[in-house]
């Protein structure tokens, strides 16, 4: 296969699934900001610079492999999922598919599907202006995590439970014309589950982190494989259906009460930490995965 990696040419997860490959399949790097379409004549063509500045084009490929969704502009995002939409149109696989990356990388998007899907989220609000922030800070107990639409890895996520802090966050957060999301924070024993979905084959970890609420590995979390209940394992099934996305991650936290919540789904998960935990060469299942 000739694989177009879209992420970083210094990536882990591109000499990750290189060594995967041993040689058997071509994987090229290309930056989702050396982006460029050409319209003509009915035809649409999508192309890319490499490392060296080559250009090449992407519907010559057999799998686009998106493994990074870069912070931009709304026009750039907009234009960055168009184009990925324009290859999956003319035959090109793109995994995961761009309505799956769109629906996960907009986190209200993301709750917003798991909740008509009948599944379990934290309680949500999504606002514009700090009065109906406040609002929801009291609904909420005075104690929220707020989080910014886009974005991963547990960056520019903040848990507030000081009135005043509030106020001054959440009229920052509306002087900048940000959307503000707020979500009830679940009290929890500083672990979750990450369950990874590469096709039907998955992978779970449980992460702890004694110094940080967050449980994001990049934040100093401890991973060790785990075997989740076929109720947990149902849930993260259920999430990645109603993303729409065939290699994902999915985060849960249980309640005090045992119950559990869904609070991620991921369409450009790592597995670093998970094939560290497991033991599971996670770069050959998505190659296997994409062979398929």
């Amino acid at each position: 296969m000739r694989i177009a990696f879209l992420g970083s040419s210094t990536s882990w997860y591109l000499r990750d699934l290189e060594r995967a490959a041993g040689g058997r399949h071509e994987i090229v790097p290309v930056e989702f900001s050396s982006i460029t379409s050409h319209v003509e004549n009915e035809q649409v063509g999508v192309r890319a610079s490499n490392a060296i500045g080559d250009w090449l084009p992407l519907d010559d490929f057999d799998v686009v492999l998106v493994r990074t969704m870069p912070p931009g502009t709304l026009e750039q995002v907009v234009f960055r999922m168009d184009t990925l939409a324009a290859l999956e149109a003319s035959g090109v696989r793109v995994v995961n598919p761009p309505k799956a990356i769109e629906a996960a990388v907009d986190k209200y998007l993301t709750t917003m599907r798991l909740a008509r899907a009948g599944l379990p989220v934290p309680e949500t609000l999504v606002c514009q202006t700090a009065d109906g922030a406040m609002q929801a800070f009291s609904q909420f107990a005075a104690d929220v995590v707020v989080k910014p639409i886009f974005g991963g890895e547990g960056r520019g996520i903040t848990r507030i439970n000081d009135e005043a802090l509030a106020l001054r966050a959440f009229r920052m957060l509306e002087q900048l014309g940000a959307v503000i999301y707020l979500q009830e924070f679940v009290p929890h024993d500083g672990s979750d589950l990450r369950v990874l979905w590469v096709g039907e084959r998955w992978l779970a970890i449980h992460r702890r982190n004694p110094l940080d609420w967050r449980t994001n590995v990049s934040r100093g979390a401890v991973a060790e494989r785990c075997e989740p209940t076929p109720e947990v394992l149902d849930l993260a099934r259920r999430a990645v259906d109603a993303v729409g996305a065939q290699i994902a991650g999915v985060d849960l936290l249980a309640r005090p009460d045992g119950s559990w919540t869904i609070l991620e789904v991921n369409a450009v998960p790592g597995w670093q930490a998970t094939s560290r935990a497991t033991g599971i060469d996670v770069a050959a299942w998505v190659l296997e995965y994409l062979e398929r």
